[in-house]
């Protein structure tokens, strides 16, 4: 539960970081809260439906980006649908239209390990 704790505020870390923190026309604004509420978890399921292979579960929700419409990012914990997979996690980028139909804009590796710089 620890290294999930710290994986998250290592997430929201690095998307404020990137010049996120202040909400821009376009800019992206990072989540009060990394809870998937319910309606953000309708968001997700309806992205990513109809996707086979990966079973993706949504860990924290870390923002959006008002567009003509909206787009989200979403930390996930990802797992190969094969007996003895490892999860992994990734950011889920989706778009919500104005009519509220979702689409998949990008699912990026999200490498924990590369974020240790330990002796660098």
């Amino acid at each position: 539960m620890k290294k999930l704790f710290s994986l998250i505020l290592v997430a929201l870390m690095l998307f404020t970081a990137v010049g996120f923190a202040e909400p821009l026309a376009g800019g992206w604004t990072p989540s009060e809260s990394p809870e998937i509420t319910d309606a953000l978890q309708a968001v997700f399921n309806k992205g990513l439906e109809g996707l086979v292979g990966v079973s993706y579960v949504p860990v924290a929700y870390l923002g959006s980006q008002v567009v003509a419409g909206t787009n989200h990012c979403f930390l996930a914990q990802a797992t190969v649908v094969y007996p003895g997979a490892q999860p992994s996690y990734v950011l889920i980028y989706l778009y919500e239209n104005l009519q509220g139909e979702v689409e998949i804009l990008n699912i990026a590796d999200f490498d924990f390990g590369a974020l240790c710089t330990y002796g660098a």
